[in-house]
């Protein structure tokens, strides 16, 4: 018993230092007391009975026991300090790369900040220099957070020695700046007919101008004024040309008011109204002369033919932009603003437009009105850019559009002239086209395939190339006219019995007392065969070749 004991000690003492457990620990050193207590009752009992003189007194295994145990519980202290210092180190560790992180973050903001500081402060005496100063040309060169001037040459003497527009060297980071002086001149002076020239004259760098055009408004003492200002003429009157068609200037005009308001608006999405002056922004008196604008445009749309307009009317889309632009939105009716959307949906700024007129929550609305046109190509983009493809699936409305376009085709195609047919050929040849750009721009695919639609594009294409040549081949061949009673007075020659000559005379000499003159061709001369009379150019004189004169029969002199 004392043996089992004894064992069943050990093995206790054993397992502490298997234990991961501090919990576990504690609680097997504590029972440790308890199995001694136990053994040294046993040992007692086993001394009193037994006759036999044992050499293992108790005492001394009490000691080993107590020795083993305060062994233990100091190994087990040293063991908890080294976990609480190593729990400490960790804390200390994160926290210091915590605030390592944050100061570095903070360091490159900082450099970010002075940077784009500094660099502004380049570009706005560049601009102070060149509206104070004649024409030069300045590259600004941005290296280690510093903006430098690194060039300087006037444009003269570049324009002289290179015959062209100066292209700015490119190195590293060197970045050349070259202010729109002109425009920048025209927005400080407030001069909306000017800038109206200005961009009429320079049509063909009309891509610059638009991102040019921003920045040369900020520099305009009022830019909403001068933008307010440049419409007049708006509607000066509609001229037509002879074919029926508006008027070219009055077109670009037009064109030139909307993109001055766009750009007005982009100024302000840009976040560069922080930095306008008090005089500068939009005022409740600007917005007053805007609304009294609006108000005179209204009445020329209210009768605008949506349909007619194919979703591209530009006037349609200049009102809006002028709602948009000048913030006045709230002063006309939502359904009426609503009912001008269908005539400027094909217009790519239509999306903007509509979120910048707080339409957004009409969309649904708009775009069944669409759905009841007939214009699916329209609703798929709208219904991507609003997110509405659950309520508008766009596979199901591509599929129904050019049904309804190749059905109209098949219907009709009995009962039409040949040209009608040809043209409604043309429609359904275009609603392919569309569907397929449709499909490719929203990516769909693996849910449309585009071969079958490829492939009957190329059967409707093949067969107007086959109907054109049969058309042409079923044209009558033109005659030969015959002159008309005029008479050319023969041009003198000083050798008349020559046959070689270099060229042939403008006139030509007949052997018979009347003349008659016949038309020349474009074509060659028919055989002698297909004529009563012998095949001979006009080109020549009356001369053969050989030398023997051209003799005509009498039966074709009158």
């Amino acid at each position: 018993m004392v043996r089992a004991l004894i064992l069943h000690l050990f093995s206790l003492l054993a397992g502490i230092y298997s234990m991961a457990d501090t919990q576990s620990v504690v609680t097997l050193i504590d029972s440790t007391t308890s199995k001694l207590q136990q053994l040294q009752q046993a040992f007692s009992e086993l001394e009193s009975h037994s006759a036999i003189s044992l050499n293992l007194k108790w005492k001394e295994l009490e000691e080993h026991f107590h020795g083993l145990e305060k062994s233990l519980k100091q190994r087990f202290d040293e063991l908890e300090d080294q976990e609480k210092k190593y729990v400490t180190k960790v804390i200390e560790t994160q926290e210091m790369l915590e605030k390592q992180e944050t100061a570095v973050v903070s360091k490159e903001l900082a450099s970010l900040e002075r940077l784009q500081e500094q660099r502004d402060a380049v570009l706005s005496s560049l601009f102070v220099k060149y509206r104070t100063s004649s024409p030069e040309l300045i590259a600004v060169g941005v290296s280690t957070g510093m903006a430098d001037p690194i060039l300087k040459e006037n444009l003269d003497d570049t324009a002289a020695k290179s015959g062209s527009e100066y292209v700015c060297p490119i190195e590293d980071e060197i970045t050349c700046t070259k202010p729109p002086s002109e425009l920048i001149k025209l927005c400080e002076e407030m001069d909306a007919e000017g800038l109206h020239k200005f961009i009429s004259d320079n049509r063909k760098n009309l891509s610059s101008i638009r991102e040019e055009i921003p920045v040369a408004l900020r520099s305009a003492p009022s830019p909403f004024s001068l933008v307010l200002d440049s419409l007049k003429g708006f509607y000066a009157g509609e001229v037509l040309g002879f074919n029926g068609k508006k008027d070219g200037s009055l077109l670009g005009l037009r064109r030139t008011c909307l993109m001055l308001m766009e750009s007005l608006e982009q100024l302000l999405a840009n976040g560069v109204p922080d930095s306008l002056s008090d005089v500068q922004i939009l005022t409740p008196d600007i917005k007053e002369k805007a609304k009294v604008v609006a108000i005179d445009w209204k009445p020329k749309l209210d009768h605008l033919d949506t349909e007619a307009s194919s979703g591209n009317s530009l006037e349609a889309h200049a009102f809006l932009q002028l709602l948009a632009t000048f913030d006045i939105v709230s002063e006309f009716d939502q359904d009426e603003i609503c009912k001008l959307i269908p005539a400027v949906t094909r217009r790519r700024q239509t999306v903007e437009l509509c979120r910048s007129l707080g339409l957004s929550h009409k969309m649904p609305g708009l775009i069944e009105v669409l759905l009841n046109s007939g214009r699916q190509i329209e609703v798929v983009s709208l219904a991507y850019a609003f997110k509405l493809t659950e309520q508008f699936a766009p596979v199901p409305l591509l599929k129904s559009y050019l049904k309804e376009a190749k059905k109209l085709s098949q219907v009709k195609a009995g009962s039409m002239s040949p040209g009608a047919q040809n043209e409604m050929n043309e429609r359904e040849l275009s609603a392919l086209k569309a569907v397929i750009k449709c499909i490719e721009e929203h990516k769909l695919e693996d849910q449309y395939p585009v071969d079958p639609l490829q492939n009957r594009i190329l059967q409707l294409e093949k067969a107007k190339a086959d109907k054109r040549r049969a058309a042409e081949a079923a044209k009558p061949q033109s005659k030969r006219p015959r002159a008309s009673g005029s008479l050319y007075a023969p041009r003198v020659t000083s050798m008349p019995d020559k046959s070689f000559y270099h060229a042939p005379p403008e006139r030509y000499l007949y052997p018979y007392d009347r003349q008659y003159v016949y038309a020349a061709e474009a074509h060659h001369p028919p055989l002698v065969n297909s004529a009563p009379y012998p095949a001979i150019s006009p080109t020549h004189a009356s001369y053969y070749g050989n030398g023997y004169q051209v003799q005509y029969q009498t039966a074709y002199l009158h």
